[in-house]
């Protein structure tokens, strides 16, 4: 795999969970609202554009790596992005990861590893 794909899917996995987290964090507190004023409390609070503007952004780096890469490949290397948005939720939203979690990040991991050997 050549650097600038390495770095591609480095940095969708990354801005792809910033987007994840950005939208968390706008949604935090929204509970305490019901219908428009839900959604209003949520669009005054930056999170929820810096998430729309990661997923801008997530969309172009996505489609330049997709240039680069088999489609098979490109959904499994993205699928790490779900093993980072749950770690990351554990440290910031101190989030739970129950055992089932766990073992999902660790076959996530196993399968895109034994995946990249090919």
């Amino acid at each position: 795999m050549s650097h600038l794909t390495l770095l591609l899917w480095f940095l969708n996995v990354a801005i792809d969970s910033m987007g994840q987290l950005s939208f968390k964090a706008a949604a935090s507190g929204s509970a305490h609202y019901e219908g428009l004023r839900q959604w209003r409390y949520m669009l005054l609070r930056p999170w929820i554009w810096l998430g729309m503007a990661c997923y801008a952004i997530e969309f172009l780096l996505w489609l330049a790596f997709l240039t680069l890469v088999p489609l098979s490949v490109g959904i499994l290397l993205g699928s790490t992005s779900i093993v980072t948005i749950m770690l990351a939720g554990r440290i910031w939203f101190k989030e739970s990861l129950t055992c089932w979690r766990l073992t999902g990040i660790l076959l996530i991991s196993l399968g895109v590893a034994i995946t990249g050997m090919d």
